[in-house]
């Protein structure tokens, strides 16, 4: 399934990938063939996957964006087809996330969130589409959601509002733009350890095990995994496969989400990981 040369020639941009998922799926896309263009914000990370990319002999390219700036996603745009020629698939990845009680969380919490997940990917979806119609070559368009996307979870409010309209948006252009043979879909990943998730989203001293327990399989999951359902999705393999969000989560989705189980703890437990997680002034 996953054989050398799968995606070879195929041009990819992954946004949010200097770091965690988007790294390794940057990665895994380019072992099999592609030319990776990746985005972030900070260009010392992507010049280091660049370099990992390079060194296995693969062919990449690191072009700092805020995905929250539609002019800087345009030449985004403009500099992978002035260097490539053209974009065959796009992943959104980029995204933001902390957790807070509700009635805590600012006007501008909730807006930091929303502008970087649904913004951005509306930002970089259009930006990207209006260019595979111009291409008339199709392509496919892949956006990471969220288990929680459908039904909603506590204590992440802003995310869960956004990724489900990053959802709504993938199923909404899987209809809208089939004509163009534009593929769009979602996958919904469970917890996969990444540093930058895991500072924001598990409280120092809180029993990981209160995850684990929410998922059927016990075990977090690994990025490869993850990574080669992008590439099946991204591949020409499921070229009858638009519309859908995929969930990889151990079969947590099946179990309900995945910070409700914080209601079962001490409010006064939960509101002291949260302080302590907050950065110092």
């Amino acid at each position: 399934m996953y054989a050398d040369g799968l995606l070879k020639d195929r041009v990819i941009v992954i946004t949010g990938g200097g770091s965690g998922l988007g790294r390794s799926m940057a990665l895994r896309c380019a072992e099999l063939g592609a030319k990776v263009v990746i985005s972030g914000r900070r260009q010392e990370k992507l010049d280091e996957v660049v370099a990992e990319i390079a060194a296995d002999g693969g062919e990449a390219l690191g072009v700092p964006t805020d995905i929250r700036d539609y002019a800087a996603v345009e030449a985004m745009v403009e500099q992978t087809v002035a260097r490539f020629g053209r974009i065959d698939s796009l992943v959104n990845n980029a995204a933001g996330n902390f957790i807070c009680p509700t009635e805590e969380l600012s006007p501008g919490g909730f807006q930091a969130i929303v502008s970087i997940v649904l913004n951005g990917t509306f930002h970089v979806t259009h930006a990207v589409g209006k260019h595979m119609i111009a291409q008339g070559t199709g392509g496919s368009i892949l956006s990471i959601t969220a288990v929680y996307a459908p039904a909603g979870s506590a204590f992440v409010v802003p995310s869960a509002c956004a990724k489900s309209g990053v959802l709504a948006l993938t199923r909404s252009l899987a209809v809208e733009w089939a004509r163009h043979k534009i593929r769009l879909n979602a996958i919904a990943p469970g917890p996969f350890p990444t540093k930058g998730a895991w500072s924001r989203l598990v409280p120092p001293g809180m029993d990981e095990e209160l995850f684990k327990k929410k998922i059927p399989l016990r075990r977090y999951g690994e990025h490869i995994e993850l990574a080669n359902l992008a590439v099946y999705l991204l591949s020409e393999q499921s070229g009858y496969v638009t519309g859908q969000q995929f969930a990889i989560d151990g079969g947590e989705s099946v179990n309900m989400g995945m910070f409700n189980a914080l209601t079962e703890l001490p409010p006064e437990l939960v509101a002291a990981g949260m302080r302590a997680m907050r950065p110092k002034k």
